[in-house]
């Protein structure tokens, strides 16, 4: 088997080839009528859920390399709510050599006499760079130390993307077990504050799934052992699962079932107490007609079953629920030249998608009366890997993909939730019954934060083709003690926009970039301005600004009140927003990064013909 760093001749055409498919602009509408999308910032609206501040991976021994704490330290910084972060293997034998689908923190090893050695060395190391990112741990507590195994030898995966060591067994011992949970949360709340109240902790991951190596009766001991030990030692702590890796999975239903009714393992007593619930759900992602297709109705249908297993029980309807894996497709550390599909994940699609799945779940769990809390997106980085080699990642070699940029938008809102309608969006039943297939999902959120108003506007479909730009009428009325004008400011992440994918093609997708390349990429990786900033009348209560926005574009409008602000001197043309002349401007760069990407198809088309004639 070929390793997991090992790229075919196509890798790089594959990945021009998703990015030209899903980004290149034909032409700019000109007949479409405008998109019309209004926010009433004088409602009275609702906090805020923010449930977008969940970030996860699997090599928890990442978290202590210098770019995985620059990465951290980025996440933290670009949300306006705590981040949290989850990571496999917290409780692995050995050295705490960083590698994929592999970690370890040698936390727990046994005498010549049997007797507990507990070592925190390398998860303090690790608790001390999550903390001082900062970000706060939602532990995962697992896998199976050696010693405890009951199937330790071999006790590594035999290979990079397989699930067969002996860390996902069972213990031989369920009270040495539950020692080590009381031991390691006893010393983390003495190093650490908040541990009790601000931290979150699930047991295992993915037991329905080659996880886990036991029976689902051995898993219900485990968790009951888990949860008495963590509670004598952190009675408020917060401690759920099971983490299964379909929603679908029977397993959820009696995992809940267990904690309801069924007889404590530790206690004899009935049920065992649940703070709160987990599942995963990956919505699928695979080739149509030559070209990537997402499916983020079925990502959404998978929640939904999810958010209906728990709502069958009233005692736990109620009880916060964490989407703990919520992506696209199932394999971060899987590449396009194996996968095509996953083509899509240097694209700003990715960006889009989690925008339209963040805002979608927070509809349906309202419409279902569930307590989300938090959808996690299990991606963040694969150091000493090739720049853009298509894993599913927020990074590569410190260089942001567009799905960083785009959630450096969506962490920007805060404060309270406005009223948005879109004559652009879709019903949530439409996208759950047949996706985001015909009419393009031109949708929204808005808040209020004291005297901010700010608007997050997408343009997704699941189909990454060419598609022509929408036009975007936008009004927002504002309260009234913005008075008579408003500065406004406008991000945008689209091809053009928060790309440094696209700007590492035009420069001839560089293995290793030049100094000048990297300060490049560099600034090409954060949300830009669609034109300087600029002042609008408030007109009847209202202010509007009409712009443009791309196939799978992202747009933060930020609205000031002028009243104490500077002018700045910005372009006051179009009543004082560069927006609509800005967009249009974009359309010379848009043309000249897609002549130069298409350049690179066909070059990298022709030197695989060439190579697949010599063969």
């Amino acid at each position: 088997m070929q390793s997991s760093s090992y790229r075919g001749p196509g890798w790089r055409t594959t990945l021009a080839l998703a990015g030209f498919l899903a980004l290149g602009r034909p032409a700019r509408a000109q007949t479409t009528a405008p998109v019309g999308i209004s926010v009433d910032a004088t409602a009275r609206g609702a906090p805020l859920a923010r449930v977008w501040p969940f970030h996860g991976y699997d090599e928890i021994n990442y978290t202590t390399v210098p770019e995985g704490q620059a990465l951290l330290g980025t996440l933290a910084a670009l949300h306006t709510a705590p981040t949290y972060v989850r990571s496999h293997f917290w409780f692995n034998t050995g050295d705490g050599s960083p590698a994929q689908k592999w970690g370890s923190t040698n936390v727990y090893t046994e005498d010549a006499a049997g007797n507990p050695v507990y070592d925190f060395t390398l998860t303090d190391a690790i608790l001390d760079a999550l903390t001082a990112a900062p970000a706060f741990p939602l532990v995962e507590l697992g896998f199976m130390p050696e010693a405890l195994s009951t199937h330790p030898t071999p006790y590594r995966n035999t290979a990079t993307r397989s699930l067969d060591g002996g860390c996902f067994y069972p213990p031989d011992d369920y009270t040495k077990w539950a020692g080590l949970i009381r031991e390691w949360a006893g010393h983390a709340a003495k190093r650490y504050p908040n541990v009790a109240d601000r931290w979150l902790w699930e047991l295992w991951n993915e037991p329905d799934f080659a996880y886990w190596q036991g029976t689902s009766d051995e898993f219900f001991k485990l968790y009951d052992y888990t949860e008495a030990a963590l509670h004598e030692v952190l009675p408020s702590a917060p401690l759920g699962g099971p983490a299964v890796a379909l929603a679908e999975s029977a397993l959820l239903a009696q995992f809940l079932e267990h904690c309801a009714s069924g007889s404590n393992a530790v206690s004899g007593a009935t049920g065992t107490r649940l703070d709160l619930v987990t599942f995963h759900a990956k919505g699928g992602v695979g080739l149509t007609d030559g070209h990537v297709r997402l499916d983020l109705g079925n990502q959404l249908a998978l929640h939904r079953t999810g958010f209906e297993t728990v709502s069958a029980f009233p005692q736990f309807k109620r009880t916060p629920l964490y989407i703990t894996e919520a992506d696209p497709d199932g394999c971060a550390a899987c590449l396009p030249d194996t996968f095509p599909e996953d083509a899509y994940r240097t694209s700003p699609a990715y960006g889009t998608y989690e925008i339209a799945m963040m805002k979608r779940s927070l509809e349906l769990s309202e419409a279902m009366g569930v307590d989300l809390r938090g959808v996690l997106t299990w991606a963040f980085t694969f150091p000493s890997t090739p720049y853009f080699a298509g894993y599913r990642v927020l990074a590569t070699n410190g260089i942001g993909l567009p799905v960083l940029a785009a959630f450096k938008l969506l962490g920007q809102l805060s404060g309270t939730r406005m009223p948005v309608a879109s004559s652009g969006a879709l019903a949530l039943d439409d996208i759950l019954a047949s996706g985001v297939r015909g009419q393009a999902d031109i949708d929204g959120m808005a808040t209020l934060d004291g005297n901010r108003v700010q608007v997050l506007v997408w343009n997704y479909h699941d189909d990454l083709v060419p598609a022509a730009a929408a036009p975007v009428h936008l009004t927002v009325k504002v309260p009234p003690s913005f008075g008579s004008s408003v500065r406004v400011s406008h991000l945008r992440v689209d091809e053009s926009h928060g790309d440094a994918y696209t700007l590492w093609v035009t420069q001839g997708m560089p293995a290793t970039p030049s100094a000048a390349e990297i300060l490049a990429l560099t600034q090409a990786m954060e949300p830009a301005p669609l034109g300087p900033d600029g002042t609008l009348g408030v007109t009847a209560g209202s202010v509007a600004l009409d712009f443009e926005l791309p196939r799978f574009g992202i747009s933060l409008v930020t609205l000031v009140s002028a009243a104490g602000v500077s002018d700045t001197g910005g372009d006051e043309s179009h009543n004082g927003c560069a927006c609509r002349s800005a967009a249009r401007g974009g359309d010379d760069a848009s043309s000249a990064l897609l002549l130069g990407m298409t350049g690179a198809i066909l070059f990298g088309l022709r030197r695989m013909r060439s190579r697949r004639g010599a063969v």
